[in-house]
Formats: C-alpha cells, sequence, structure tokens
C-alpha cells in the first residue's frame, strides 16, 4: 500500500483534523485516510453497480418514462 507524506500543514488544520479524528472515534491517520478516500470516489466501480440495477431492472420487466419528456411537458403547460 502506498504512503502519502504531506509537508507544510498549517498547525490549525492538524488541531481541526485531530479533534475531527476524535469526534469520529479514529486516529488521526485512520481520519486523513478516510477522508482521501471519500474526496477521490472510486467512479468505475460505481458505474459498475449503477449498470447492474439497470439490467436487473430491465429483466423485472418494470419500464421508465424519459424524465425529459416529463419535464418539456410541465414546462409547456
Amino acid at each position: 500500500m502506498a504512503q502519502v507524506l504531506v509537508r507544510q500543514l498549517d498547525k490549525k488544520v492538524v488541531v481541526r483534523l485531530k479533534k475531527r479524528a476524535k469526534e469520529h472515534g479514529r486516529s488521526l491517520q485512520s481520519e486523513v485516510k478516510t477522508i482521501l478516500e471519500e474526496a477521490v470516489p472510486d467512479y468505475e466501480a460505481a458505474w459498475k453497480r449503477i449498470e447492474g440495477f439497470r439490467k436487473r431492472l430491465k429483466k423485472s420487466g418494470l419500464s421508465f418514462s424519459d424524465s425529459a419528456d416529463l419535464i418539456r411537458e410541465d414546462r409547456d403547460r
């Protein structure tokens, strides 16, 4: 697993990170790791999950109207 070193981080930021870590019951390292993981989501995995949902909906036989058509219809009123 890779390591990241952040230099010249303002002490006030470190204090806020430590406070946040304590509030979440985590170590400073764990809190920073969580923040970074949430800041850079795995979009590829998310799209795979979305495609899986779409396939299951299609197999279920449910149909949905095009939301763009519904918006246009509403605007035309």
